[in-house]
Formats: C-alpha cells, structure tokens, sequence
C-alpha cells in the first residue's frame, strides 16, 4: 500500500514537472557567442495547455542562466523567435502563445538586450491597450472601422458576405433595419518579416474585425510596426477582407 502510494505521488509530481517546451541557439547579448534560449514551461496532464510558461537564457560565454518571467504566461503552442529588431547585431527574442480564447488571440513579447540588460520592449497587453477601434455597419452595404490612436478610418464593403447575410440587417434599399456595432479584437497574430532584407525584422501583427459576433468575421486590421530606437511604431497599416464568390 505504501509503494503503491509513493508510485502514485511520483507520478503526479512527473506529470506536473518543469519541462523544456523549446529551445534556439543565437547570439542574444552581441558578444559574439551563441547563448541557448529556451521556454520552460509545466505540462497540464490530458491537456495542451502550458502553465508557468518562463524564459530562459543561459550564456554562451558564462554558462549562468537568466529565469525571465511572464505577465501571461498559461496558453497553448508557446513558440520563440530569435531574430534582429532593433539593427543592435545581436539576436532579439520573440515569444508567441496562444490564449485559446474564442477570437484567437495570442500573447506576444520581444526581450532585447538594451544597454547590457534584458528589456522587454513589446508586450501584447500595452499594444492591444494603445490600438483601439470602432466598428459600426453604415447604409448600402458598408462597415465603418475607426482608428482612434491613428485617427484613421477604413470602409469594408459587405457586398461580398452575399444575399441572405445582407437581407438579415438591410432592407430592400440597403437600409439598416437597426444599429449594429462590431469590434476588433485583440492581437491574434504576431508575424517576423524583414521587408527590406536588410536583416532587421518589422513586426506585423493581425487583429480580427468581428462584426455582429465573433465567428462573424468582417476581415483583419494589419499593422507594421518597426522599431525607431525607442519603441516599436507603426510603419503602415491596411485592413484586408475576405473574397466573395464571382
């Protein structure tokens, strides 16, 4: 009885260890060595969720490691990135992972190492704080989505969500039969690309248009952000939306 307890007290413990989820090689601090980054994370038992989600990063020259924690840090498919932003020569950290909320969400953060120290110099939590919209359906067919950081505004044509969608909303004459109210979504993709293949990579991150309900999808807000030596600003924007049948 006491071996049987202690087997299943050990089994217990292994299913909830710390595990390496994944790992890269790059030269994080510019010295010129390559430093191992991994995420750590503990497995949830009969689940793909990840809990205690934490950076680290052990030293090419020193072999010290360096335990980075988190603000969110529970998800699904913790991935990592290693790549320049900032044009400092050295390798900067992405770090993606899914919320598994019905938008698809993700959180998303970039370390940099700034003046000899680790910084986190993008977060998903301050971005979806800082790029806010309003969604509003308009007569004849049309959604209104305002940019209120950028003071921007974008018209999506509905005409391509076809007859029996636009019957429900409008009457015969395009006229709204009530006001309806969409919404974009916090970011749900986070995406590394190096437009001007000079080796700095531009952020280009996704948010979904939802319109009467989140499966309701009226297309994505895309924005490129890239890095000024003090923040990560907006480059260009568009909203893209779906193709309809000919």
């Amino acid at each position: 009885m006491q071996l049987s307890l202690q087997s299943a007290l050990s089994r217990e413990m292994n299913l909830y260890r710390t595990v390496t989820v994944t790992s890269k090689q790059g030269d994080i601090d510019g010295d010129g060595i390559k430093d191992n980054v991994f995420l750590t994370a503990n497995k949830t038992p009969d689940s793909p969720f990840w809990r205690n989600i934490t950076l680290v990063i052990q030293k090419g020259r020193t072999d010290q490691y360096e335990h980075v924690p988190m603000k969110n840090n529970g998800g699904y498919n913790p991935t990592l990135f290693l790549g320049d932003f900032t044009g400092n020569k050295g390798d900067d950290i992405l770090v993606v992972i899914d919320t598994g909320g019905s938008g698809g969400s993700i959180y998303a953060y970039v370390f940099s190492y700034l003046n000899g120290q680790l910084m986190t110099i993008f977060n998903s939590d301050a971005f979806n704080g800082t790029y806010k919209y309003a969604v509003n359906y308009e007569d004849q067919y049309k959604a209104k989505v305002n940019s209120y950081y950028l003071k921007e505004r974008y018209i999506l044509d509905l005409t391509y969500k076809g007859k029996e969608y636009l019957s429900e909303i409008y009457n015969k004459v395009g006229v709204l039969k009530a006001p309806i109210d969409g919404w974009v979504n916090p970011l749900s993709g986070l995406y590394p690309v190096d437009y001007n293949r000079d080796g700095i990579y531009e952020l280009e991150a996704y948010q979904k248009i939802a319109g009467r309900y989140n499966a309701d999808s009226l297309g994505f807000v895309q924005t490129v952000l890239k890095w000024n030596g003090l923040e990560f600003a907006p480059d260009r924007k568009n909203v893209a939306i779906f193709g309809g049948e000919i």
